[in-house]
């Protein structure tokens, strides 16, 4: 039988399976679902014409698999930039992403430069616990020669079961004598939220100016931890007499929106949240629940252009509900919701685009490409709070806040920080009208 003709057969047999599971159909809908099956058919046989002619006659041999992952992956990137399909070798890579949390040895490594060179270790975490120190050249892991290795490639060494040590050559800087290093393995949960600056033991200050009690928080993205470690830090912050906070969401891409609706509830006492609805996902609406809520006090959300998805859904929340002003730039426009299927019983994966997010006021976040800017998408910043960074300040921003980041040295000419320092104004002159009043 030809190779054609076998797959054919199974994909009809799966297409006849599909509506042999629909409910029973009238005359009309029959005609219509028979017209769907031999469209099916039509364009099956499509596929698998143009797979044989691959497989058969390409100049080389391909990997079959290859193939059909290819194929899967052009329908999804098809579809829009946001679905995708995961391969095997890529789940894992995907779920730890997700989780953000994995078995290594809690250091940043920097390539960049042909050496592997590690930038910063997580306070607390076994590599801090080693000694390991900014500067620090991997030369060695596990007695082999790290020499050739990409970042990714090393990363990929280092993780593993906790509880493992790691054996680590290591040259230290302005050295060349190749240092060994045992390192034990434990699970790492990468911080999602970050303060302004860094205490002595290298762990994060959360006050922004403590003469005026402003608090200020940076989530980086939205985890399944990001919830718990951001109601830690508030809870700190509030014990300690914090007056205002400064929410900074700038380039935070989006992450799960479940963290974002808990993040969101635990700053309103009432209200919308966020609704989400799409062809064959019935809408669904989010409120505010009572007594799970910080004090009342002015909040300021920072936003930039690559503020997307989850972000914007917390900003969207705080500045529909009238709990924070915006300041920064508008947006990026990201509010479509991606369900991840899982295929052949979870080995690999399917992130399909499946829904809207809309915000409480009942605008649709997500711009489309027909959209212009003066239209509806988004969020925007407060009236008189935006304030659009240029090239050169962009670049500074991000060169001022990796310094902090990664515990690099300051760059040689402090950032002035527009956004920030509206934000400042702003509290400032709420906190100062707030205590008038009281």
């Amino acid at each position: 039988m030809k190779i054609t003709s076998s797959i054919l057969m199974c994909l009809l047999a799966a297409t006849a399976g599909f509506y042999a599971a629909q409910p029973t159909l009238n005359a009309v809908e029959d005609k219509s679902a028979i017209d769907r099956t031999r469209e099916d058919f039509e364009l099956m046989r499509l596929f698998a014409e143009a797979y044989e002619q691959i497989d058969l006659g390409y100049v080389n041999d391909v990997d079959r698999r290859d193939l059909v992952e290819a194929a899967i992956q052009g329908m999804a990137t098809h579809l829009d930039p946001y679905s995708s399909y995961i391969a095997p070798r890529n789940v894992r890579q995907f779920d730890r992403y997700i989780d953000q949390e994995f078995g290594g040895i809690g250091i940043h490594v920097n390539g960049g430069s042909g050496k592997l060179e590690v930038i910063s270790t997580l306070p607390g975490s076994p590599a801090f616990r080693a000694g390991l120190k900014s500067g620090d050249e991997i030369v060695e892991v596990d007695g082999k020669s790290t020499k050739g290795l990409t970042q990714a490639a090393l990363t990929e060494r280092l993780t593993g079961p906790s509880g493992r040590p790691v054996e680590l050559g290591i040259v230290r800087a302005g050295s060349t004598t190749t240092e060994q290093v045992t390192v034990v393995r434990e699970v790492i949960q990468i911080p999602t939220v970050l303060g302004y600056r860094r205490n002595a033991d290298h762990t994060w200050n959360y006050m922004l100016d403590e003469a005026n009690t402003f608090g200020y928080l940076r989530i980086t993205h939205f985890t399944k931890n990001t919830p718990e470690e951001l109601q830690r830090t508030m809870e700190a912050l509030v014990e300690a007499g914090v007056k205002g906070i400064v929410l900074d969401l700038r380039s935070n891409p989006g992450g799960l929106l479940t963290a974002a609706i808990e993040i969101s509830d635990m700053f309103l006492e009432s209200g919308m949240i966020v609704s989400v609805k799409g062809r064959t996902v019935p809408e669904r609406t989010w409120q505010a629940k009572q007594g799970l809520t910080f004090p009342n006090m002015p909040i300021a959300v920072l936003v930039n252009r690559d503020s997307a998805s989850a972000s914007e859904v917390l900003g969207a929340a705080l500045q529909d509900n009238k709990r924070a002003i915006i300041v920064g730039e508008r947006t990026f426009g990201k509010g479509s919701v991606q369900t991840v299927l899982r295929l052949e019983s979870g080995k690999s994966l399917l992130k399909l685009t499946t829904a809207s997010y809309f915000r409480p006021n009942g605008v649709n976040i997500h711009r489309t490409a027909d959209m212009k800017p003066e239209d509806d998408w988004g969020v925007k910043p407060s009236e008189g709070h935006e304030h659009h960074m240029s090239k050169e300040q962009w670049q500074s921003w991000l060169t001022a806040r990796d310094a902090i980041d990664y515990e690099r040295p300051e760059p040689d000419v402090a950032f002035e920080d527009p956004h920030l320092t509206d934000a400042a104004a702003w509290l400032t002159k709420e906190i100062a009208t707030t205590e008038t009043v009281e």
